[in-house]
């Protein structure tokens, strides 16, 4: 039995904000970011757009590809580190968005890994039998904790969505394996000042931005490995690498350690800047809508975030 992707779909705000626009507000250039991150835009949501309605967008299209009503979901998962609420969950927000009079619904925090613990979380339910088919769902609206008087990390971030749909199957496609860790030891590198139970506000995000590109290559490449090994395939096996959009240099720097081509890596980073747990979604379902990942290629996601957390997973699409 194996948790098969039926369908994918992203969401993304109506507003998109230039390196340019952001240099009128910012002490930066789009030089500067662009050099630095490889990133020329990223979308930013207003105040009608919020993680759920972004969710919800990006579950109605992956379940659209799918050729699945909303009632038939069962499971939804929703990897987020900015919720509409302390509580409830936004899955819950989601489900009634989308019309489902009943199903399991709840989120999972792990930051920009967050898609990969959700997608694994539901893989493994959907294996034991405690649902038929999910919605995995990566959804942030980061921009409401950035410091944007912090130049060194409000370039970086965006906003946005991305969804699959998954159905278990007696099937040889599907996920294959998932792969995570956590180190709470380096919590300082990339957090939020603030939250409920400490200065009872939101806080804004810091980062230690060198720290967490020495970790984050290292760690990437060492679970990307650890991935390939537990389901018997190599590197040259992959047809695609779908990475955390993170930074173009962390991309770069994880590929080149692997050996892997740069042609092989799905990048949006560019486009969409770091959306933290929509960002492996968001990148898997451009990439499948253009042409590029087709059915019966191999696939590895792979991502790090705050926590520290990090984790792959190996599919067959």
């Amino acid at each position: 039995m194996r948790s098969v992707i039926l369908g994918s779909g992203s969401a993304l705000p109506r507003r998109v904000v230039s390196n340019a626009e952001l240099a009128e507000k910012v002490d930066t250039s789009d030089e500067w970011i662009v050099e630095r991150t490889g990133i020329r835009q990223r979308y930013i949501a207003d105040e009608t757009e919020t993680t759920a309605t972004l969710g919800t967008d990006a579950a109605k299209k992956a379940l659209e590809a799918a050729g699945m009503a909303a009632e038939q979901i069962d499971l939804i998962v929703v990897a987020t580190a900015t919720p509409d609420n302390t509580f409830p969950a936004t899955a819950t927000k989601i489900q009634a968005l989308l019309g489902i009079d009943d199903c399991i619904a709840f989120d999972v925090a792990a930051v920009c890994t967050g898609f990969l613990y959700a997608l694994s979380v539901a893989d493994s339910m959907l294996r034991g039998g405690n649902a038929k088919r999910a919605l995995v769902i990566g959804a942030e609206t980061f921009s409401r904790i950035l410091d944007w008087e912090d130049r060194t990390t409000c370039v970086l971030f965006g906003d946005g969505a991305g969804a699959i749909v998954l159905e278990a199957q007696d099937n040889d496609a599907g996920i294959l394996t998932t792969k995570l860790h956590a180190q709470g030891k380096h919590n300082n590198l990339l957090y939020v000042d603030g939250g409920p139970s400490t200065t009872q506000t939101v806080g804004h995000l810091r980062m230690k931005g060198r720290e967490v590109f020495r970790h984050a290559v290292v760690n990437l490449a060492e679970v990307l490995e650890e991935t390939l090994a537990e389901v018997g395939l190599s590197n040259s096996d992959i047809d695609w690498v779908v990475p955390h959009q993170a930074n173009q240099r962390i991309l770069d720097a994880t590929a080149k350690k692997l050996g892997l081509p740069p042609e092989k890596v799905i990048i949006t980073v560019d486009q969409h800047a770091n959306t933290s747990a929509a960002s492996v979604p968001l990148a898997f379902d451009l990439a499948v809508r253009d042409g590029r990942i087709k059915r019966g290629d191999l696939v590895i996601m792979e991502a790090m975030g705050g926590g520290l957390t990090w984790g792959a997973a190996a599919l067959r699409y």
